[in-house]
Formats: structure tokens, sequence, C-alpha cells
């Protein structure tokens, strides 16, 4: 079921994060660049209609901070209202905690 339709806007780091990784692959492959640019912007897009479709962010347990896997980032966003923020793109295999404290999140304990 579709939820209500929202806006979607992309934090300065997000933007940052995704020129990175364009940047990063088209050293090798512009169409993969090109590719992995379309998918997450698509996805992105997609959280106009289905902003709940993403799950909660294991490592910060916030119903309102989630995120979908486009092949191996995540793009975390967070809702806030009828607009939903996409905080940030990263590699599955960054270090997640070192994320938390650089954008003022706590870091869980345990």
């Amino acid at each position: 079921m579709a939820g209500r339709r929202r806006s979607v806007v992309w934090t300065f780091t997000a933007h940052q994060q995704l020129d990175e990784i364009v940047g990063y692959i088209a050293q090798d492959s512009f169409d993969a660049a090109l590719r992995v640019l379309d998918k997450i912007l698509e996805a992105g897009g997609s959280l106009t209609h289905l902003a709940h479709r993403g799950r909660v962010v294991p490592e910060i347990q916030d119903e309102n901070v989630r995120e979908i896997f486009v092949y191996s980032y995540r793009l975390m966003y967070e809702l806030y209202g009828d607009e939903v923020q996409i905080l940030s793109v990263i590699h599955g295999a960054r270090d997640f905690a070192a994320w938390l404290e650089r954008h003022g999140r706590p870091v869980p304990e345990g």
C-alpha cells in the first residue's frame, strides 16, 4: 500500500557522496557509473510514494531513519512529516560508527 506523497530532499552530504561514488566508478567504466547513478536516483525518487518501504537503520533504531539498498550502497533517509531527507549514500563496507559520529548521532553501545 502506498503512503501519502512526500517531497524528497537530498542533503548536501548525500549529493557529495553520490558525486564521489559516481566519480570513482567512472574511473573504470563511465557506463557503469551512469547505471549506478540512475538506480540510486530512481530509488530516492521512489520515496515520494513509498517512504516506509526501507528498513529502520539497525544501528540507529529510530523509526524515522530508514535505508534502502542499491547495489552495495546504503541510501539512508529520514522522515520529517511530508518530507523525506536523503541523509547519506555510503558503501555497505564502510565504517558506520564513524559515519554516526560525523553526523551527530549517538553511537549505540554494545
